[in-house]
């Protein structure tokens, strides 16, 4: 059971509210560079074309013609939505050959593209 609220800190639990229904401690603001930054990138994500190409080069690195079979896009429109990406560090290309082969730079962003289509597809 939750101790009464004695005004003593931010660790007190209101007696109404159960230890983990708490809200989390305040973090520390990031500086407007990051927070900038941050936007840009969510910015990058904010397009569905863009989010199934993170979720298709997140099982595994593609060529820009698989994701164009995949995704059902073309070509055109592939290629600029990975320029897109790759401008805001999302993904990185590597030429074997002819073909560049797309891979997301870290796992991190897929993460946020997995959690965002997660949450929608949840019952309200």
């Amino acid at each position: 059971m939750s101790a009464p609220s004695t005004g003593a800190g931010p660790d007190v639990v209101p007696p109404d509210l159960h230890e983990h229904d708490a809200p989390a401690p305040i973090a520390e603001t990031p500086g407007s560079e990051a927070l900038v930054a941050a936007g840009d990138l969510l910015r990058a994500l904010a397009a569905p074309v863009r989010i199934a190409i993170v979720l298709q080069l997140r099982s595994s690195p593609r060529c820009v013609h698989e994701l164009v079979d995949a995704l059902a896009v073309t070509q055109p429109l592939i290629s600029q939505h990975l320029r897109v990406l790759k401008a805001a560090g999302v993904v990185r290309g590597d030429r074997r050959g002819r073909e560049v082969v797309y891979r997301l730079v870290d796992d991190h962003l897929a993460h946020i593209v997995v959690d965002a289509v997660t949450h929608v597809e949840e019952d309200p």
